[in-house]
Formats: structure tokens, C-alpha cells, sequence
């Protein structure tokens, strides 16, 4: 019998029969018929001794090999977004005082590039999309978390609808934890990740800020629609496989006690970053991550950070990433 299959979770006769094969142990590959599910999400797998029947896999690794494409995809935008902003700032120059909104604008001093925000904002109607990466600094004042708060209420009032999405450092925050706690009836939805592209503001889908430079002193005000809508569906795929706010982030540590986090600085060191870039991309402060390759260092028995990228590239730790 024919039933709607949802393209992201499994239909109720799939759950149904993946917890009688977790049950069992086997499933028979008629008992799939009513089900391709189980089969397009990797939770039942061939069994290697006796192919007419299949095995349930983890739940933890099936869902691996479903994000892992998504990662690759996801990096891809992340390095198209850091080209494109120096790409386009060569496109563009900074409008004399009084015209029109240009489709590519440059605002230079943070004093300019609130005064372009403020005035986008003012705009909107209908909703702001906002990634927002920690710096792996956390002093943000009581006056910018004051003005910041005042201005995701006024927006509520109006009907804008908000989503933001933060790095999971975050979530370890005392401020961002009380201004979230504080931000409840306005309805902001907000979502974490362990690794995010640069800054990017989105309002109504017809403008976007993104930074042009590493200190964001720099930002380039964009309205033209088809680079807008490009930026919003590279929201769209980070907001699908971020972790909601509710939720606790599913870390999965390695037998030899390497972190999720550790796993990425890993992909980062191998990848050739420096210390400061990796902090920088994962949200935390150089000293954290320092203490993450230390700990990296131990857990592969390096004593130099040389011979630790010959060992993280050799130990196979980085196809389960």
C-alpha cells in the first residue's frame, strides 16, 4: 500500500519496522517493500553473511553518512562566500551622500555599516535572517546586548519574522543564555553549528550584508536580487542541519577520546589553518583551541605539531568527519 514518504524522516511503518529489526536483530527484504525508506536512509543495511536479509544500523552512524554529503556541500558555500565578498568589493564603490541605494554598496567604519543596517532594518516587513559566528570573544557590553535586544523586540512588534544562527560555542555563554531566556515571547527561532560561514544579514530577502574584510570594519551592502537569493539559500542549507536551540548538541567522541571538536580542528589543521583561523571559524578563543590540539597532540602520542598532521592524516580519524 502506497503511503507519503517525508524527505527527511522516516514514515510510521519505517519506524515501525526499524525498531522490530532492532529488536530482532534481522529484517527480511520483503518486509522493506512498504518502506524505502529504511533503505534510502541507511538504516538497514545488507547483512555481509547472508545477503536475503538485512541488519539495522545505528542510529548514530546512519545519520553520519546522511550528513556528510551535506558537510561537503555546506564547505562549498563557504568557500565560494569568503570569495565572493572580495570578488564583489572591487565591483563596487562608496555612493556619494543623498542617492539611491546602489545593488552593490561599500560602508567603511562600524559607525556606517550600523547607520546601512539601521536603515534596512527599517525596511523590513517580513522577515531577518541573521548568522551570527562567535569571535571567540565574549565581552559584548550590557549597552550592545541592550540595543540588540531592543531592536529583535521591535521587529517582533512589527511581524518580522527572526532566525539566527549562532556557532555552539554560544551555547556556553552566561549573556547569550539570559538575552535568549530574555527574547522568548518574541518568538526568535535560533539554531547552532559547530563550524559557520562569515556574517551574514538578510532582511526580506532583498537586501544582505555580509563583511568584505577579516575585521568586519568593512561590509558590503548587497541588493541585487539574484546574488541575494544565492546568499539566502546558503541560510537556508546551514539552517537545515544546525541544531536547534532546545535541543543539546549530539556530540559523538572517538575510542581514543577525540572530540567532535577535536575532529574538526583536526580537518582544519590537515587542511593547513593556522591556530587564529581555526578559532576564529569554530568560535572560540586561540587559547581553547591550543588546548584542543594539546589534547589532540596526547591522544595520538605526537610530540610536535608536524608529526601530528602525519598522524591525524594517517590514523583514518578524518573519514568519519
Amino acid at each position: 500500500m502506497d503511503h507519503p514518504h517525508p524527505e527527511t524522516a522516516l514514515c510510521g511503518v519505517g519506524r515501525k519496522l526499524y525498531a522490530s529489526a532492532l529488536r530482532t536483530g534481522l529484517l527480511s527484504h520483503e518486509a522493506t517493500g512498504s518502506a524505502p525508506c529504511l533503505i534510502d536512509t541507511g538504516l538497514l543495511r545488507r547483512d555481509p553473511g547472508d545477503p536475503h536479509w538485512l541488519v539495522p544500523a545505528p542510529p548514530s552512524e546512519a545519520a553520519a553518512d546522511l550528513v556528510r554529503p551535506l558537510e561537503r556541500e555546506l564547505s562549498e558555500y563557504r568557500r565560494f562566500a569568503t570569495a565572493l565578498a572580495g570578488t564583489l568589493e572591487q565591483l563596487t564603490t562608496l555612493p556619494p551622500d543623498g542617492t539611491a541605494p546602489a545593488l552593490l554598496t561599500v560602508w567603511k567604519g562600524k559607525e556606517q555599516i550600523e547607520a546601512a543596517l539601521l536603515r534596512a532594518l527599517g525596511e523590513g516587513t517580513e522577515e531577518f535572517l541573521a548568522i551570527q559566528p562567535a569571535s571567540g570573544r565574549t565581552n559584548r557590553t550590557a549597552e550592545k546586548i541592550r540595543a540588540t535586544a531592543e531592536r529583535v523586540r521591535e521587529l517582533h512588534e512589527r511581524g518580522v519574522v527572526q532566525r539566527t544562527l549562532y556557532n555552539h560555542t554560544y551555547r556556553h555563554h552566561p549573556t547569550t543564555l539570559s538575552y535568549l531566556d530574555a527574547l522568548k515571547d518574541t518568538g526568535l527561532e535560533v539554531r547552532t553549528m559547530e563550524e559557520t560561514a562569515e556574517r551574514l544579514l538578510i532582511i526580506d530577502r532583498t537586501v544582505a550584508f555580509v563583511p568584505t574584510q577579516p575585521d568586519r570594519e568593512t561590509a558590503l551592502e548587497i541588493r541585487h536580487p539574484g546574488l541575494v537569493w544565492y546568499l539566502v539559500g546558503v541560510f537556508e542549507r546551514f539552517w537545515q542541519s544546525a541544531v536547534p536551540w532546545e535541543r543539546q548538541v549530539p556530540y559523538q567522541d572517538t575510542p581514543e577520546g577525540i572530540t567532535g571538536v577535536q575532529l574538526k580542528i583536526a580537518r582544519l589543521l590537515v587542511e593547513g589553518h593556522l591556530d587564529e583561523a581555526i578559532a576564529r571559524r569554530l568560535g572560540m578563543n586561540v587559547r581553547t583551541c591550543r588546548a584542543h590540539i594539546a589534547k589532540l597532540c596526547t591522544a595520538l602520542g605526537s610530540d610536535s605539531r608536524t608529526q601530528l598532521g602525519y598522524h591525524i592524516a594517517h590514523s583514518g580519524m578524518l573519514e568519519e568527519v
